[in-house]
């Protein structure tokens, strides 16, 4: 066994730092899917194995749900007892609870969001779904709010106002709820926001904490930044964040500094010095009863290339050199994975994944990589052939750990890109930028690859090369499965030892999301949602041309089963 599931992490929750009764009891339940990462470590690993490697070929579709809402579909469903919850795109437009076993409707919740919330969304409309605890359900709203939901009913139960979308700051990703609080993000690194978490009371709505990603010049790493740069930094923790209850720490990424210009806010070339932004392009762990950072991992110092740092922190205990280690493991989109000691911080490992040349290697020992030069642009320097492209070696598709083979299962991206920077000023709600990024396709002729990630080994095991990048999240299984759809629609049960593909379905439209699986009444189901993403392509030139040619948009829910 190469690690421990987060299961029996929580178990060993000592009485005194208690996460959430309710949510702790249904991640115990291995027949549910809680939260969106599966776990509060988000392994995506469910111990089913109804489906498996000899039955996987016989999967049939249980029934399907139209989500009303076409366009950059990306949900993760949540399973509470024989309830699934979903949300559509736009807002999100809809929030579904389905019976998870006929898809019969039983709510439907609409908020009202603003027409003109596209204009603030970077890279979308998305919602990537919601949370549970309590018997509520918490929904993050492109209009920069923060919404419960009864569970029972679908009936609102207050609202709370996390930030001004118009500055360029939506909510797309589920909240982490720990205890009595909810926690949650925003995005806005291309508009030149200010990043912070915040967390709200669970029965309330009421703000209990706020910490800026982005320390002002009066703050302990406020001198990083360049001037009064950090008011506008960016720094943003848009995705999903994990938490330990062992340590009660929670942890969350966060994205590029603003703007992409390096000279405005550092140097502008590779001698940054002590200008590295924090905590900007880093993972940061946090007192979730506070929000103290208690200390932070920064991958990218002065990132010149768009590689935000928000993917998600994947916690397991991993055997390293002999002796058990609490990991947090990082797929970072500067091509390299990180293992770390959680509870410390410590960097224990960091390789690189995908094809990189921006960095020679990433030095555990000064924290910095070893950087390429001729790679980073800035003033009067351009740069030529950057791998990775800014949508990184793995975007925001979620990766998953199996802690019986001991392998991770990455969807990454082989695309690349030249860069040259220009002079650039802040305007409100209106992008900040200040760079050119034409794409370029990565070597080796195909664009997207599934990768299966030895973590200890630091090594590619298998892989799945893909025509196109930016493919769907990944699930893991009891039964030795891995579930993962791409752009072109095809959702496959995989082989989790050898990448041998056992079934594959097309949907009808691109796939991003992560698949959930559950067991209601003695029967296991495997879901996904299909929506191809609209907005992303349009930065990525001829590659994004192919991409939206290969598939519709779309807007579904599917769920399979062996009869």
């Amino acid at each position: 066994m190469a690690g421990i599931s987060m299961i029996a992490m929580l178990a060993a929750v000592t009485p005194g730092v208690r996460a959430n009764d309710s949510l702790l009891k249904a991640q115990s339940d291995s027949n549910q899917w809680a939260v969106a990462g599966h776990d509060y470590g988000n392994t995506r690993f469910s111990p089913l194995k109804q489906i498996n490697t000899e039955n996987a070929g016989k999967l049939t579709l249980a029934y399907s749900f139209s989500l009303a809402s076409l366009r950059s579909n990306e949900s993760s469903p949540i399973v509470i007892g024989n309830t699934l919850y979903v949300s559509s795109s736009w807002g999100p437009k809809y929030v579904y609870a389905l019976d998870a076993a006929t898809g019969a409707r039983k709510w439907t919740w609409e908020p009202d969001i603003p027409e003109d919330v596209l204009q603030y969304a970077c890279c979308d409309v998305n919602n990537r779904g919601v949370s549970y605890a309590d018997g509520k359900i918490f929904v993050g709203r492109l209009d920069g709010k923060l919404t419960a939901l009864d569970a029972a009913t679908g009936k609102a139960l207050w609202t709370a106002k996390v930030v001004d979308y118009k500055q360029g700051s939506v909510i797309t990703s589920p909240p982490l709820v720990v205890r009595d609080k909810v926690i949650t993000g925003f995005g806005g690194g291309e508009y030149g926001v200010r990043g912070a978490l915040q967390a709200f009371d669970i029965n309330t709505g009421k703000q209990v904490w706020q910490t800026y990603t982005v320390p002002s010049p009066d703050e302990p790493g406020g001198d990083t930044w360049k001037g009064d740069s950090a008011q506008h930094g960016g720094g943003a923790a848009w995705l999903v964040g994990s938490y330990d209850p062992k340590s009660d720490t929670v942890y969350w990424g966060t994205s590029n500094p603003g703007p992409w210009n390096t000279a405005v806010r550092s140097t502008g070339d590779g001698n940054f010095g002590k200008l590295t932004n924090l905590y900007t392009a880093s993972t940061l762990a946090l007192d979730p009863n506070t929000g103290k950072i208690k200390w932070h991992i920064q991958t990218t110092p002065a990132d010149a290339w768009d590689y935000d740092g928000v993917n998600e922190a994947v916690l397991a205990d991993l055997k390293i050199g002999g002796s058990t280690v609490p990991a947090l493991m990082k797929a970072d989109r500067n091509g390299y994975f990180f293992v770390a000691n959680r509870e410390t911080g410590k960097v224990l490992s960091a390789e690189k994944y995908v094809f990189s040349n921006w960095a020679k290697k990433w030095d555990v020992a000064t924290m910095r990589a070893v950087e390429d030069p001729d790679k980073r642009p800035g003033p009067n320097h351009p740069a030529k052939d950057i791998c990775p492209n800014l949508i990184g070696g793995k975007n925001w598709q979620p990766m998953s750990f199996n802690p019986q083979t001991g392998l991770v299962y990455i969807p990454s991206n082989n695309v690349c890109m030249d860069w040259s920077v220009s002079d650039v000023a802040y305007k409100r709600g209106v992008f900040y930028l200040g760079a050119e990024f034409p794409t370029k396709e990565g070597p080796g002729g195909f664009l997207g690859e599934l990768v299966a990630w030895d973590p200890v080994a630091q090594k590619k095991v298998w892989s799945i090369k893909e025509d196109l990048p930016f493919n769907g999240g990944t699930l893991t299984t009891g039964g030795g499965l891995v579930f993962a759809g791409n752009i072109h629609g095809d959702f496959r049960a995989i082989d989790a030892r050898s990448g041998k593909v056992l079934w594959s379905k097309n949907l009808g439209s691109g796939i991003g999301a992560g698949p959930v699986t559950y067991q209601v009444d003695g029967k296991q189901y495997v879901a996904i949602v299909v929506g191809r993403t609209a907005a992303l392509p349009a930065f990525l030139g001829e590659v994004g041309k192919k991409m939206t040619a290969a598939a519709p948009e779309g807007g579904s829910l599917f769920v399979f089963s062996v009869q």
